[in-house]
């Protein structure tokens, strides 16, 4: 029997990517069948960053391809091929980046900043090329967070370069101003300053830019909600119901801008005493877990609470770039499995396709 693309395709059909909830098959991810005889080569292609998982899927897609009744060699390789998603009507794309997601939360205080910045650090470890944007104009904390004192300059004189760290792209109104004196402006001032800084910004080729998102619910993530073009929202909680409160009110406010709520991260979820292994739920238990439930939104994480997690952050080393094989790494890497899976799922970004119409008189 002669081996065909439908025996390969059949054979694969049954190997399920558990980010992307489906079989490769149905996320059109197989590509490049190649059958000379009885050899078989082919390349799944992935549409989020998983580096670390490509010799495992290598594995399952090769034992699959190997039930095939007489099938020879077996080459199997991984790639990724990450592209622009859908946002919400209205904003335009901004030039140089594909996925621009919010990182929110409904009140301060529940570790937004440092799950942004090891969220960011999880992603680019995958493969993917990944900026920040720290835009808590009154409360900046990246520049603490990673590590970074210096002033952003302009190669071009026109806008203004990111600040390079841990292999990010970072930019924070906090490299611009004192780091002690309060900034006292008024809201549309805020959003004028955060849209600048997104704008003029001269990002470089971004997979995905993560917007570290003020605290709230008022004027500023409103506008932002409406003037930045969103792939989607997470919103990050402690279990205690009193953040759980105010994190609703920022999931709403995304459904209401009609952004995608991409799903849940539960932060300080318990604390593991590392002499016994007993585990306290100090911040009450499953608040993020049953928030996701209640409003039909996946669940991306939870993330325990770290005393050495929270020193690294303090010295402005933060858990991924520390200890990229230690749990934290590890849970954040799932994390950024599971968000990228969700995204690689939304329709393409076509407001590109078809050029601007210009009505000229005759």
């Amino acid at each position: 029997m002669a081996i065909t693309n439908e025996h390969v395709l059949d054979a694969i059909s049954g190997v399920i990517d558990p980010n992307l909830n489906t079989d490769y098959v149905s996320a059109d991810a197989v590509k490049d069948i190649s059958i000379q005889g009885v050899d078989v080569s082919l390349t799944i292609e992935l549409g989020y960053p998983a580096k670390s998982l490509h010799d495992e899927i290598a594995r399952k897609v090769r034992n699959a391809v190997a039930t095939i009744g007489g099938v020879g060699n077996i080459i199997i390789q991984v790639t990724t091929n990450i592209i622009a998603h859908a946002f919400q009507t209205g904003p335009r794309a901004v030039k140089g980046i594909k996925n621009i997601i919010a990182i929110s939360s409904g009140k301060g205080g529940v570790g937004k900043s440092t799950a942004t910045a090891n969220l960011a650090l999880a992603l680019a470890s995958e493969g993917a090329r990944v900026g920040v944007l720290d835009a808590d104009i009154y409360g900046p904390s990246q520049p603490t967070i990673m590590g970074v004192s210096e002033l952003p300059v302009s190669s071009d004189g026109k806008r203004v370069d990111p600040i390079e760290q841990y292999g990010l792209q970072i930019m924070s109104i906090g490299f611009m101003m004192d780091d002690v004196q309060p900034l006292a402006w008024r809201a549309p001032m805020v959003t004028q300053a955060l849209m600048q800084l997104l704008e003029q910004t001269a990002w470089k080729g971004l997979d995905y830019l993560l917007i570290d998102m003020p605290p709230g619910t008022g004027d500023v993530q409103l506008t932002l909600s409406q003037k930045v073009p969103l792939t989607g929202a997470v919103v990050v909680t402690t279990p205690q119901e009193i953040a759980v409160l105010d994190a609703r009110k920022g999931l709403m406010m995304f459904q209401k801008m009609h952004v995608d709520v991409l799903g849940i991260i539960e932060n300080m979820s318990a604390w593991v005493c590392p002499c016994c292994g007993e585990i306290t739920h100090i911040f009450g238990q499953d608040g993020g877990k049953r928030m996701s439930e209640a409003y039909g939104v996946p669940s991306l994480g939870q993330i325990p609470i770290n005393a050495v997690m929270c020193a690294q952050t303090d010295g402005g080393v933060p858990a991924v770039a520390a200890d990229p094989e230690g749990l934290m790494a590890r849970i954040f890497r799932d994390i950024a499995h599971r968000l990228t899976g969700l995204i690689a799922q939304k329709p393409k970004d076509r407001t590109g396709i078809f050029p601007p119409i210009k009505v000229v008189s005759s």
